[in-house]
C-alpha cells in the first residue's frame, strides 16, 4: 500500500515518527520538512489532491488539533477526512465512513496512541452495506 502524508509544524515530529513506523509501506511525504512555522492548507491540499486523483488510496495528515487539516482536506470531492484521537474512532471512521484520510491531533495524544491509531486506520476495511448508501450521500 502507498500512503500520502503531510503535516504542518505542529505535526512535524509525529509525521516523522509515523514515516519511520510505516517503513514497510511506500510513503510519499508532501511536507512540511521542518518544525518551522508553516501553513497547514499547503500540505493538506497536496495530500488530499493526491488521494482524490487516485495516486494514493489513503492519506495521513497531522497538525496540532487536526481540525485545520481535516477542514481543508474535506473541501476535495471524494475525500472523507476523519479526525481520530483514539483507535476506536479510527476503526469506526473506516468501518462506517470509509474515511480515506486520517487526521491526527498531535497536541492531544501521545506518540504511542498515534501509532495505534495509524495501525487501526490502515488495517480496517470499510464495512459497506447500509454504510455504503450513507457514504454515497456525502458528496455534493
Amino acid at each position: 500500500m502507498t500512503i500520502a502524508i503531510g503535516s504542518d509544524h505542529a505535526g512535524f515530529e509525529y509525521k516523522e515518527l509515523v514515516k519511520e513506523f510505516l517503513k514497510e509501506y511506500e510513503v510519499k511525504d508532501f511536507g512540511t520538512y521542518s518544525a518551522a512555522s508553516a501553513d497547514y492548507p499547503d500540505f493538506a491540499h497536496a495530500v488530499a489532491s493526491a488521494v482524490e486523483q487516485g495516486a494514493y488510496p489513503k492519506g495521513i495528515l497531522i497538525c496540532g488539533s487536526a481540525n485545520g487539516v481535516a477542514i481543508t482536506a474535506n473541501k476535495h470531492q471524494g475525500i472523507r477526512a476523519a479526525i481520530c484521537w483514539t483507535k476506536e474512532i479510527a476503526e469506526l471512521a473506516r468501518l462506517h465512513n470509509d474515511a480515506n484520510v486520517l487526521c491526527i491531533p498531535a497536541r492531544f495524544i501521545s506518540s504511542e496512541e498515534a501509532m495505534a491509531i495509524v495501525t487501526t486506520f490502515l488495517n480496517t476495511e470499510f464495512e459497506g452495506g447500509r454504510h455504503a448508501t450513507r457514504v454515497g450521500k456525502i458528496a455534493c
